[in-house]
């Protein structure tokens, strides 16, 4: 079993909706920390009704069901003075505040950091817009896909002509989450030290544009030259071939950094030769190679390429779609799944923390909380 886990004890207040902000406290809570989400009482966090298919568990989407497992509901209208007064209260307890209001409307109901430290010094205070809190987007809608649009990521996937092509993810949201949790560590840390509190700040555009710190720093000291993507089945648009996936037989093989005088006799392909001689070729001719891989790789299934690539050490892949990753004993190993459940209506297979502590994976049999589940016990318990 695992030993105590790091943040047992610590009272996190998720008073965010969506996905940045519930992430990142569900990050703390599969540390170990309490973490009671504060929602509206009519309707809760909208992610509850946001959709990814036609699939609800218990009245809630999967969506919400991910990313609030094992945490409890405290329902407040924040616009009903008794409700704000036992929020305070229960500020008054919190180690960690997690909130991602639009830029204003937290200083309006007047639980800012500013207005918080008051009451709480000691509290680690953290805030996730979508453009920071200066400059001329401040009061746009902060979501994933726009903040994609605005950082220039999208401008990384896809070929060369294709136009911008966003990932198919919420990387801003799930970044930007990441980010306010290391901030929030670190600030405890310090905290354990000194006693002092903290207000950790991130946003959305800002989780981006440090997710592409490696190719922007090449940017940067590049004379300003934009990257240019492969036109066939790009990649990254700053690797030379054979980087890329390639389609075989019956499947698709992926093919990382490898200098062609290594792959042309294991594939068997004199017709590489020249390029091999001259490796800045491999960037320059990247599209020819690339072509002339793909062409000789569909003759063949994909094990039988890893049957003659990975003996060499070659670095590849096979691409697993997720019923293929599921299936492997690659992934079985991880035990990466568990089954969370709420008494009455839910009983749904989701997946646990990526990490381990003292050689153990956090864990929680707790579901996503009805809105208010916990309204009543937390009166109670903290005298609200």
């Amino acid at each position: 079993m695992m030993s105590t886990p790091p943040l047992d004890g610590l009272l996190v207040l998720d008073m965010s909706q969506f996905l940045s902000g519930p992430c990142a406290a569900l990050r703390l809570s599969d540390l170990g920390a309490r973490v009671i989400k504060i929602e509206r009482p009519d309707g809760g966090d909208l992610c509850r009704r946001l959709y990814l298919t036609d699939t609800e568990i218990g009245g809630d989407s999967t969506l919400f069901h991910a990313i609030n497992r094992g945490k409890q509901s405290f329902a407040a209208d924040m616009k009903n003075p008794d409700d704000l007064a036992a929020l305070r209260r229960l500020i008054c307890r919190a180690d960690v505040i997690i909130q991602n209001f639009r830029p204003g409307v937290i200083e309006r109901i007047g639980l800012d950091y500013a207005s918080v430290q008051q009451i709480n010094p000691r509290v680690v205070y953290a805030s996730i817009t979508g453009w920071s809190m200066a400059g001329p987007w401040v009061g746009f809608p902060g979501q994933d896909l726009l903040a994609q649009a605005r950082s220039g990521v999208m401008w990384l996937n896809g070929d060369d002509g294709q136009g911008p092509v966003p990932f198919g993810l919420a990387i801003a949201d799930m970044l930007a989450g990441s980010s306010v949790v290391q901030g929030v560590l670190a600030a405890l840390v310090r905290r354990g030290i000194s006693g002092q509190g903290a207000h950790v700040e991130t946003s959305l555009l800002e989780a981006l544009v440090d997710f592409q710190f490696e190719v922007l720093t090449t940017y940067l000291n590049d004379g300003g030259r934009i990257p240019t993507r492969a036109a066939f089945r790009n990649a990254h648009a700053y690797l030379a071939a054979p980087y890329g996936v390639y389609q075989t037989a019956d499947g698709w093989l992926a093919l990382a950094m490898t200098p062609l005088a290594r792959l042309m006799p294991l594939l068997e392909m004199p017709e590489l030769a020249p390029y091999a001689a001259e490796p800045k070729r491999a960037f320059t001719d990247r599209d020819t190679i690339k072509r002339l891989m793909a062409d000789h790789l569909r003759t063949r299934s994909t094990a039988d390429w890893l049957a003659v690539l990975q003996p060499a050490d070659i670095w590849c892949a096979a691409v697993l779609d997720w019923p293929g990753l599921l299936a492997s004993e690659g992934f079985k190993v991880l035990d990466m799944l568990q089954t969370v459940t709420r008494p009455g209506d839910v009983s749904i297979l989701t997946t646990r923390a990526p990490l381990k502590i003292d050689g153990v994976r956090p864990s929680t049999t707790l579901a996503a909380p009805r809105i208010g589940e916990h309204t009543a016990q937390l009166r109670a318990e903290f005298a609200l």
